[in-house]
């Protein structure tokens, strides 16, 4: 255990060149119903961006994650698109299966959320770092991110005191989405905490299921996890989604729910049992009590709460202040129910001490908000001293990527330019680059062959 201090470092998403509005994502409200319009991956890049450098510059640890090399080639030729030349694979794609093609050019690997699972040396019986990359295995299109996320984050957290797990069985009874419904809650970052994980699915309760659209964790999937970080079952809870809430587009627990430290900002909604979530939460953490703010439906209903975006927010504690900051995306406050609802809370909750507000239309377009493109990860001074990977943003740093967007990024992307072979020529050079800027070595195909 660490005597050193803790922090929680956010790891945002670097959207990545190949950002386009193609609607893959089935029960994401928002992806199916921007599928086909014209994208700006350079505007895209650049909020996320400077969302990342305005949490910098209020006090918090901010780091960044590359995207990955789309459109994938390994993958195509996997599936049997054979030619003499990567150019000449996409052709053969564009032409016989484009939405194969779309789904190899996602770039959904910019919403970090998903990309792992991670339990800080607090929680755990060994006392090291465990992380376990999430399978997405209910979605092809994200299903092809494992081996370059596993790579990245291997590159990244490469001390001795970090454990790599392999992502958990690919189907349907251990699909795993990552942090997304993963929530740690404690008094401070190096303390001992509970880990709370949400799930959509149980073979235990088959009946209890979404009718609409898919519950894409399963609970077999969180207590697998759970077993193999070595976590105390004490300080262990799990809770099942609504799953009418599922079918109104709550895809993943960051859409319905947030926490931070010892605060859960929630829907009425959010949990097949909410007062029995509460109720476990609150025995899991032993001594002191949860501060809970459980949202209405009276005052926000779901619909407005998946339109907005308001539960994925990000609840930070800036240093030197009380309450915790929740950063929500301007559609919140144009949202009539949710921006009164804010303001109400900003002005009478002694939890929360202010409400910031981030232009992030590209991204939520595509159906992810400011939780969706940041991973949480407690970290103490040694851990981030020994990190060899130039990737805790600085004003330097900050500089370089924008320059690095700028000279790389398309200003604007349709359906059909994912066939144009300069596409990839274009993501590789930029990636390659990337890479050196950010001491990362290694981590794409493209370098490895």
């Amino acid at each position: 255990m660490t005597t050193s201090k803790c922090y929680e470092v956010n790891f945002d998403g670097l959207v990545g060149l190949t950002h386009n509005y193609a609607g893959l994502s089935f029960g994401n409200v928002a992806s199916s119903s921007h599928g086909g319009l014209m994208s700006s991956p350079r505007a895209a890049a650049l909020q996320g961006l400077d969302k990342m450098m305005a949490l910098h510059r209020l006090g918090l640890k901010q780091a960044v994650l590359p995207p990955q090399e789309r459109p994938h080639i390994p993958t195509l030729r996997k599936l049997g698109f054979s030619a003499n030349s990567d150019s000449e694979v996409i052709s053969n794609v564009a032409k016989t299966a484009p939405h194969i093609l779309a789904s190899v050019c996602s770039a959904s690997s910019m919403w970090v959320a998903n990309a792992a699972t991670i339990s800080p040396f607090a929680d755990t019986s060994d006392g090291n770092t465990h992380i376990t990359p999430a399978n997405l295995s209910s979605m092809f299109h994200r299903s092809i991110e494992i081996e370059t996320t596993s790579r990245v984050l291997r590159s990244i957290f490469s001390g001795e005191d970090f454990v790599h797990h392999d992502p958990l069985p690919g189907g349907s009874a251990y699909s795993d989405e990552g942090a997304a419904n993963h929530t740690r809650f404690c008094n401070e970052y190096g303390d001992e905490g509970v880990e709370f994980f949400v799930y959509g699915s149980s073979k235990a309760n088959l009946a209890s299921a979404p009718e609409k659209f898919p519950a894409r964790q399963t609970l077999a999937a969180c207590q697998a996890i759970a077993r193999s970080h070595g976590l105390i079952p004490e300080r262990t809870v799990f809770a099942q989604q609504n799953p009418q809430a599922i079918d109104a587009g709550v895809f993943h627990n960051d859409v319905i729910a947030v926490g931070n430290r010892d605060l859960l900002f929630y829907h009425e909604e959010a949990f097949s049992n909410n007062v029995q979530v509460a109720e476990q939460l609150n025995a899991a953490f032993a001594n002191s009590e949860l501060s809970l703010i459980e949202v209405p439906k009276a005052k926000v209903n779901l619909e407005d709460a998946v339109a907005s975006y308001l539960f994925n927010s990000q609840l930070v504690s800036i240093p030197k202040t009380d309450g915790a900051t929740i950063i929500v995306p301007t559609e919140c406050r144009e949202n009539d129910s949710v921006h009164n609802y804010l303001n109400q809370l900003e002005l009478e909750h002694p939890a929360i001490n202010q409400v910031k507000y981030f232009d992030l239309r590209q991204s939520m377009n595509n159906g992810g908000g400011p939780a969706c493109l940041r991973l949480r990860v407690v970290m103490s001074d040694e851990q981030i001293n020994n990190c060899q990977a130039n990737i805790f943003l600085s004003d330097e740093l900050y500089e370089k990527l924008k320059q690095w967007i700028e000279s790389h990024y398309r200003e604007s992307l349709v359906p059909e330019d994912l066939a144009d072979p300069a596409l990839l020529d274009e993501c590789r050079r930029a990636l390659q680059e990337l890479s050196v800027l950010l001491n990362l070595g290694s981590v794409y195909d493209f370098q490895l062959n």
